[in-house]
């Protein structure tokens, strides 16, 4: 697959350039044949012959800005002076802050804001602890927590590394559904340490997003804090992933007139995702499943089931799933499939072997930068393809999901948040394409539809609502009649 310019690696270059000799065109023609994407070229300074320039240009990795700076300094007339990559500029510092809400300036702002004014709202909580999702950031804050062992497709990069992706976690969230979240990064890999950290840190939050922990212990840490915590506790990598699967998966089956209950899928990647989109798939009326992890498909056959060395994640799947037992490579057990779903790793399923998918087959290959297939290659074959990428067609991302399952579960105050609510949020956002524009290339909404956080969020709080697990609604303020006494209805 060739490489694409991409934003990601955008590069200012600054140049100094010999204007006598009208090297600017020649400059331009230089980075494009050298492959980059010149985005502008802004005027720094003029003196006498010579301008300063800065010249934004978008490469396809670290290598090809090698390329493109000796294709510029090969002009005659031209001197890089500096280059500044502009996606470390982005993160110089941080990419959110905390901003007040009221403005402090003057003894009156103070004395409300803060002391005398605040020991009244402090006693109104200690009296009827409830009162902090009316009178405090609770109301409308989420705790983005991660040990950094299962960042993106990077591994193991320790909490300190993880902190930029927290925080593009973040800034996400505000943008996307209004919610003002925290990244949390722990320094440490005990399942026990994570709990007992997450249940003190509670207090603060409304709801809590698990992220980039590795399998299995994510999820013995989601289901402690699910148990032991009333607010929302939500690992993005399992379902927003396995809900945004769903919307596309029934925008698909629309397309191609298959019924869910009739599917055979195959899952590659037993991992966070793969599990929870398992259990999705089965809450909502597949029957056939195989899954393969690196070792094969998974059955009660196999050698490490019969051992005893299987964990117990993987011993739940081989028991739910493949009843006939089928063995081998993903290649090998990909006969008769209807839906291939990739959350796995770079070109595990050479694209020839999709020729012996049902007719109509679906790939959701989302294994990034490099998905399991080509999705050039896979179209081929088969008749819809899903990826994980920005620059492809049909991508699944959770940024579809997270930001309205939250919002909607703060918004009623939900305790948890359901399998109802997930398969509602999924049919949310997958009716967010309109039937009539329903296509092949378009199964599943732009990140940038900004009707999908609120959709998702008004099925979400209304799923609430209907299985009595809503504890409030939208209301704030004081009780009807009470001028005195603040409300804790809210």
């Amino acid at each position: 697959m060739s490489a694409t310019p991409s934003a990601q690696f955008r590069l200012t270059i600054r140049v100094r350039i010999d204007d006598a000799h009208g090297t600017l065109g020649q400059l331009s023609s230089a980075i494009a044949e050298a492959g980059g994407m010149v985005g502008a070229v802004d005027l720094v300074e003029v003196d006498g012959n010579h301008s300063l320039r800065d010249v934004v240009v978008d490469a396809s990795g670290k290598d090809h800005w090698e390329r493109i700076i000796a294709a510029i300094e090969a002009v005659p007339g031209v001197e890089v002076i500096d280059t500044t990559d502009r996606t470390f500029l982005l993160h110089v510092g941080g990419k959110i802050e905390q901003h007040n809400k009221h403005p402090l300036k003057t003894r009156d702002d103070l004395s409300m804001a803060y002391t005398p004014g605040v020991a009244r709202v402090s006693l109104a909580i200690a009296d009827d602890p409830d009162r902090a999702f009316q009178y405090t950031i609770k109301r409308n804050t989420v705790a983005v927590v991660s040990d950094g062992t299962a960042v993106l497709g990077l591994g193991d990069i320790g909490p300190r590394a993880a902190m930029p992706v927290m925080e593009g976690k973040c800034c996400l969230f505000k943008e996307f559904a209004d919610v003002d979240a925290f990244p949390i990064c722990l320094d440490t890999t005990d399942p026990d340490e994570i709990v007992r950290t997450v249940k003190l840190i509670a207090p603060a939050f409304g709801g809590i997003n698990l992220e980039d922990i590795s399998a299995p212990r994510c999820f013995a840490v989601e289901d402690r804090l699910k148990q032991e915590l009333d607010i929302p506790v939500f690992h993005d990598d399992q379902h927003g992933t396995a809900v945004v699967v769903m919307a596309a998966l029934l925008n698909a089956l629309k397309l191609t007139g298959k019924r869910i209950e009739d599917l055979n899928v195959l899952i590659i990647g037993l991992g966070a995702a793969g599990i929870a989109v398992t259990k999705i798939l089965l809450a909502g009326g597949v029957r056939k499943i195989v899954g393969a992890d690196s070792r094969g498909a998974l059955h009660v056959q196999r050698a490490d089931y019969l051992d005893g060395s299987m964990n117990d994640v993987k011993r739940w799947f081989a028991e739910s799933t493949n009843p006939d037992c089928r063995a081998g490579t993903p290649a090998e057990v990909i006969d008769g499939e209807d839906l291939l779903i990739g959350v796995s790793g770079a070109r595990v399923m050479p694209a020839e072997a999709l020729a012996r998918m049902n007719k109509d087959g679906m790939v959701f290959a989302m294994a990034n930068p490099t998905p399991e297939v080509i999705p050039e290659e896979a179209a081929k074959y088969v008749r819809i393809v899903a990826t994980g990428r920005s620059d492809y067609a049909n991508q699944i991302n959770n940024v579809l999901c997270f930001p309205g399952i939250f919002r909607g579960a703060l918004d009623v105050r939900a305790p948890t948040i359901t399998e109802r609510m997930k398969m509602a949020a999924a049919r949310a956002i997958a009716a967010a394409v309109d039937e009539a524009e329903l296509r092949e290339d378009y199964i599943i909404p732009s990140v940038f539809n900004r009707d999908v956080a609120p959709a998702v969020a008004a099925a979400v709080a209304n799923e609430a609502r209907a299985d009595g697990t809503a504890r409030a609604g939208l209301e704030v303020g004081f009780a009807p009649g009470d001028t005195m006494t603040p409300s804790s209805s809210a």
